[in-house]
């Protein structure tokens, strides 16, 4: 399971005004970055033919099967300090982290 915390199911549903009504939340892992792996959240409207869908907190999140693997278990928190603002991916996957926190290995 793939889960959003109150801070980025709320930060999702802003973000979400501006879109039309058949937007949802693609939340996706690809390849790169110093540590293999980046996580990649967009907005979309096209539905994959295998994806993976959840609902959590009233956001509706399309996965990709190889994504969904990666990302199991995997919460994601929306954090605003006095020097940045963005998504952050805690997963239990994860075995090496970069110092950036952009991407991960497993």
């Amino acid at each position: 399971m793939i889960t959003l915390t109150e801070n980025a199911a709320n930060k999702v549903k802003e973000l979400l005004e501006s879109k039309s009504p058949s937007t949802f939340l693609r939340v996706g892992v690809r390849g790169g970055g110093c540590s293999g792996f980046t996580y990649n959240l967009e907005f979309d409207t096209s539905l994959g033919e295998n994806d993976r869908v959840i609902e959590d907190k009233g956001i509706t999140m399309h996965i990709d099967p190889k994504s969904f693997l990666y990302l199991m278990g995997t919460e994601i928190d929306y954090l605003e300090t006095l020097s940045a603002a963005g998504f952050k991916f805690v997963n239990p996957s994860a075995k090496r982290v970069c110092g950036c926190g952009e991407s991960f290995s497993i």
